[in-house]
């Protein structure tokens, strides 16, 4: 019996609409889950998460073992306590951000400089699952290699073999039954080493699976190949999470070969400087044109910023350097992105699916 079992409820090719249950609760798919790297969504607080909708909020491992600790967040009763929230969390195994620090890597971990202060810190996989444990949320994932892309053939394989002996080793050290543990599968663009990182990701089960080392430098026709590959290998009852991408197009295509949810910072990156996620587009709203337009940013969107501010003051505070405005920003983007999955979702639903994928891919393709 797995801790996160997923229902597909309608499916339209290999798209799948459904409902996974956790320990703690339930989340309909396709989903996108906000990020919130040190505990917060920037400019987000967690009454905003559950007005805006938000079913899953992430957290980063690197920097919230970093600041404040992970001790501390345990003696307030896990993150989610921590920051006020009652929905569900997932936190990264902090990899991603140790590998982008020119780390020390050897069969046994990884060791890396903290941001902060510059002090040295050790990850090994058991590490990882000790700190997430303590930080209580409701999904952790394993910690993985994840090489940038392209990298030579041979780092690639590397990856793929750390890849999987450290998942053993996390599955081995992971204790908390009311956590789920997502395994991650590797292997750059190389289908063949795709589909094998994810036939001995699944050999040593896990609650879910993520799919790591895309969209890091490669183009989307070499990711949906890879990805391809990728789903193939993976149980059809249980999370598919592509991780780190949030661009519609990207979504509605690994959505279409069978992914059943994602993450990114882009929606609330966009927004801190002053561009809008809208269903023509990117939208950048400091430019000059909009100061007199008294129009919301997206008529169609559900958000509250675009049913109560025009263009013209969302350009105005822009303009002036007002912080609201980064706010206002991030809050449309993400429910912008969390209302598309809405649509998509009701696309697979009702037979649609295609037509909307076309539709999305006119604008963001």
């Amino acid at each position: 019996m797995h801790r996160v079992e997923l229902v597909v409820e309608a499916s339209s090719g290999a798209a799948r609409a459904g409902r996974a249950t956790t320990a703690r609760g339930s989340y309909t798919t396709p989903l996108f889950m906000p990020v919130g790297t040190r505990g917060a969504i920037k400019y987000l607080s967690a009454a905003d998460y559950e007005r805006i909708g938000a079913q899953i909020v992430l957290g980063n491992t690197y920097h919230l073992m970093l600041r404040p600790g992970a001790e501390l967040i345990e003696r307030f009763g896990g993150l989610g306590s921590f920051a006020g929230w009652d929905g569900l969390t997932l936190t990264d195994s902090g990899g991603f951000q140790v590998f982008s620090l020119d780390p020390k890597v050897d069969d046994d971990g990884v060791t890396f400089k903290s941001t902060y202060d510059g002090s040295t810190h050790r990850f090994t996989p058991e590490i990882a699952v000790d700190v997430q444990q303590r930080l209580g949320a409701d999904i952790q994932m394993v910690l993985d290699v994840c090489p940038p892309l392209p990298s030579p053939p041979d780092v690639i394989r590397l990856a793929v073999e750390r890849t999987a002996q450290w998942a053993a080793r996390a599955k081995a050290a992971h204790t908390r039954p009311d956590q789920a543990l997502f395994g991650i599968v590797q292997g750059g663009v190389d289908t063949a080493l795709r589909a094998e990182s994810a036939r001995r990701t699944v050999e040593i089960g896990f609650d879910g699976y993520g799919i790591g080392g895309l969209s890091v430098g490669e183009t989307r026709d070499e990711m949906l190949p890879a990805l391809a590959a990728t789903l193939d290998q993976l149980p059809t009852d249980q999370p598919r999470y592509l991780m780190g991408v949030g661009d519609p197009a990207s979504i509605v295509e690994a959505v279409g070969l069978g992914v059943d949810q994602f993450d990114c910072v882009m929606q609330t990156r966009l927004g801190r400087h002053g561009t809008a996620l809208t269903s023509t587009g990117r939208f950048q709203a400091k430019a000059a044109r909009h100061a007199d337009v008294d129009e919301p940013l997206d008529a169609a969107c559900p958000c509250e910023v675009c049913a109560r501010h025009s263009r013209g003051y969302l350009r105005h505070l822009l303009q002036v350097g007002e912080p609201s405005a980064s706010r206002l920003l991030s809050i449309h983007n993400v429910v912008w992105t969390i209302d598309l999955m809405g649509r998509i979702r009701a696309a697979i639903a009702d037979g649609t699916f295609d037509r909307v994928r076309a539709d999305i891919l006119a604008v963001w393709g």
